[in-house]
């Protein structure tokens, strides 16, 4: 990294972070590290879903869909992303939820501006029961 450019794979780097690949949270002085913007590698099995809803947002995200089918729970719809590349964008103030119900579900997600201290702990995503 010393030369300003970064290569690695996605999913296992992200394994290291709960899938987040770059943001606030990355070691200060690292290419990674971004107060700007947040981007994460999410890979959720059949059944994985956030177990509270995200409330208090103060971001904008996108999240692409990849493969699988993911459902993005907001408090007047749910938005059902069944093709790769289908995708939702979603503003501050927007509560959300998610859930990977029928097969494994990869998805890209892309939130600004990075917001230090904000963080959902891992507790906060388990299967449905």
């Amino acid at each position: 990294m010393s030369d300003g450019v970064y290569v690695g794979k996605a999913g296992a780097d992200g394994m290291r972070n709960q899938g987040w690949l770059l943001g606030h949270f990355m070691p200060d002085g690292d290419l990674l590290h971004s107060d700007e913007v947040e981007v994460k590698w999410g890979v959720h099995p059949p059944g994985d879903r956030r177990k509270t809803w995200a409330t208090q947002e103060t971001r904008t995200a996108l999240l692409v869909l990849i493969r699988g089918t993911f459902h993005i729970e907001l408090r007047d719809r749910t938005v059902v992303l069944r093709e790769p590349g289908d995708y939702v964008v979603w503003g501050p103030g927007q509560d959300h939820s998610w859930e990977a119900r029928d097969s494994e579900t990869v998805v890209l997600t892309v939130r600004w501006p990075s917001v230090p201290g904000w963080r959902i702990p891992p507790a906060f995503n388990q299967p449905a029961n």
